[in-house]
């Protein structure tokens, strides 16, 4: 009898998808929609409407498919790369330790109230964490963007005695309900009720009272996940994989020389000095939703909070300026 030990290479996965599609085409008969204006009641309305087309069975443009892929999806594949490169930059420099740290210190001291200490300091922080990006999934639509704060928030997640699939429920997940309450998501809202020719946005009540469910139903099971992993570690099934960031605790921290040098400062100088220069070129900021819009002074904003964070993290020391860097660029 055949045995599986484990899971295939996520290449695997992928290419039998992608085989598995090209024989459906040698099945399933070709089709498309179009766009199509049809008069009723002396009124003209635009329809979807389906016709055949000639099926184009796939053969060796399987291989094809992957190169095309990539050129297809290659922002998403560079941003990817980049977030990839800007962890390791942290990681490096100690500044991911300390701030989390920092963090955990921060939550210690909430405890010492009696009421949040009996709700669970931990379960409040998880829940306003999870609604922010809840938010974010419904109102424009959050998605891959998640990526750079997984990268953070997994080993926040371990340091706080839960495993990395909390983390990463804590941001993807969260992400993914807000996405399917879609309160003013461009993407999904927008898009379907312009086809539809109805009013923009209309049927925002329904919607957040689906988003409200959603979500208390999501961040039940997740945070109903999370209580039993802390009461036994040993039972999470990435209890291995996370070894590396159990492993590393306060001591670490404790023996990084916190210092600002001259370095930082010249970065700071030189990055307010390109905002300034951008706020005086681009001193407002068209933001749409759907179709509405509206100008705001986005860019002198981002400047002035630029240089208010950016004045007091390199006062106390670099790492929290490279924390501040990052939540400026994200």
């Amino acid at each position: 009898m055949l045995k599986i030990n484990k899971i295939p290479h996520t290449y695997v996965i992928v290419f039998y998808i992608i085989v598995m599609a090209a024989v459906l085409t040698w099945i399933i008969p070709g089709g498309e929609y179009e766009e199509k204006t049809i008069v009723k009641d002396g009124q003209e309305h635009k329809e979807m409407v389906f016709h055949y087309v000639e099926s184009q069975a796939q053969t060796w443009e399987v291989f094809a498919a992957l190169f095309k892929g990539f050129v297809r999806q290659s922002g998403i594949i560079i941003f990817i790369l980049m977030i990839g490169g800007a962890f390791w930059i942290l990681n490096a420099s100690k500044a991911i330790d300390v701030g989390i740290f920092s963090f955990l210190g921060f939550t210690r001291k909430l405890e010492k109230n009696r009421f949040l200490r009996k709700v669970g300091v931990d379960n409040i922080v998880m829940i306003l964490i999870m609604l922010m990006f809840s938010a974010f999934g419904a109102i424009f639509g959050m998605s891959e963007e998640t990526i750079a704060f997984i990268i953070i928030l997994v080993p926040l997640a371990i340091s706080m005695g839960y495993d990395s699939i909390t983390g990463v429920s804590l941001v993807f997940v969260a992400a993914g309900l807000g996405f399917a309450g879609a309160i003013l998501n461009p993407f999904t809202i927008g898009i379907a009720q312009g086809i539809a020719e109805i009013p923009l946005f209309s049927g925002i009540e329904y919607r957040f009272i689906c988003w409200l469910i959603i979500n208390f139903v999501g961040m039940f099971f997740i945070l109903r996940y999370a209580g039993k992993v802390k009461k036994h570690p040993e039972k999470s099934p990435v209890y291995k994989e996370d070894e590396y960031w159990r492993q590393r605790d306060g001591g670490d921290v404790n023996n990084i020389v916190y210092h600002t040098p001259i370095s930082g400062w010249i970065a700071f100088g030189l990055i307010e000095a390109a905002l300034i220069i951008f706020s005086f070129i681009y001193p407002m900021t068209e933001m749409k939703v759907g179709n509405a819009s509206s100008s705001l002074p986005m860019v002198p904003v981002s400047a002035f909070l630029f240089a208010v964070t950016g004045i007091f993290s390199l006062r106390k020391s670099v790492h929290f300026f490279v924390l501040s860097l990052l939540l400026s660029t994200s």
